[in-house]
């Protein structure tokens, strides 16, 4: 029997999710996406988890969508307009449920990140990557725009990084993905995981219900208006100060103890 498309290791409150396709760069097949769907409604419910990583086995993070598959696609009489509708609402909705998802959702990134794959590093939360990976929305320079990927992307990156990117096809490095804010550090390749973990580690070990309210608040006020966002966050902070669990953390602070959480 053949391994498991994705795989998940928890360990310390930490689930791992591995793109496990490297034949196919870990391509967002159907049945990838099904079983990140399927994973990210697993995780949602998942209280014992605080933190998860996202990453791809073999030599690559993820190279965006399957091309062979979208080419078998077109054999329908309509040429693929009702697999390709679907195809693309489901990817949508994969993406979206990474931000709904209570635990903050990191991204651990070699070698490259193409079309959609790079569109998954822009929609985590976080992403750390190894020197070396290139990150691209690259279907240009095949005649396909990169329009669902535009959209994590143009929310990432200012608007004309982005823009060159979409309409030249030219990949970016580490480091200038770093510069412009697509990832949040650059390791050494062979520092990658430690430093994912590590950064995992220090947001598994914060209050997970102000963690929780916290990305569930920055994500709503991003799509306001300035006075609508600070309206919505301060109504978040009133709720948070309530509970018991930060007067304890606050009073921990000032009395300089490590506060007993519930």
């Amino acid at each position: 029997m053949s391994d498991p498309i994705l795989l998940r290791d928890d360990h310390g409150g930490i689930a791992t999710l591995t793109l496990n396709a490297p034949a196919s760069l870990n391509a967002l097949s159907d049945a990838m996406l099904a079983a990140l769907k399927a994973e990210f409604a697993r995780l949602a419910g998942d209280g014992t988890i605080r933190a998860i990583v996202l990453k791809g086995a073999g030599k690559a993070f993820c190279a965006g969508h399957d091309l062979k598959e979208m080419q078998a696609g077109r054999q329908s009489p309509d040429r693929g307009r009702a697999y390709f509708a679907d195809l693309f609402a489901r990817c949508a909705e994969v993406m979206q449920l990474i931000p709904a998802l209570p635990q903050p959702v990191i991204a651990e990134v070699q070698g490259i990140a193409t079309a959609a794959g790079c569109q998954l590093v822009a929609t985590c939360d976080m992403a750390v990557a190894a020197e070396g990976t290139r990150f691209g929305v690259n279907g240009v320079n095949i005649g396909l725009f990169c329009s669902t990927p535009m959209v994590a992307l143009s929310r990432n990156v200012p608007r004309k990084v982005a823009f060159e990117m979409l309409t030249t096809g030219q990949f970016i490095d580490a480091t200038r993905a770093a510069e412009v804010g697509l990832v949040n550090r650059v390791v050494p390749a062979e520092a990658l995981g430690a430093e994912t973990r590590a950064l995992a580690e220090t947001v598994a070990q914060k209050l997970t219900a102000a963690v929780k309210i916290g990305k569930r608040a920055f994500y709503d006020q991003i799509e306001m208006t300035r006075a609508a966002a600070y309206d919505h966050a301060a109504a978040v902070m009133v709720e948070n100060m309530l509970w018991r669990d930060t007067e304890e953390g606050i009073s921990a602070f000032l009395e300089k103890r490590r506060p007993d959480w519930s």
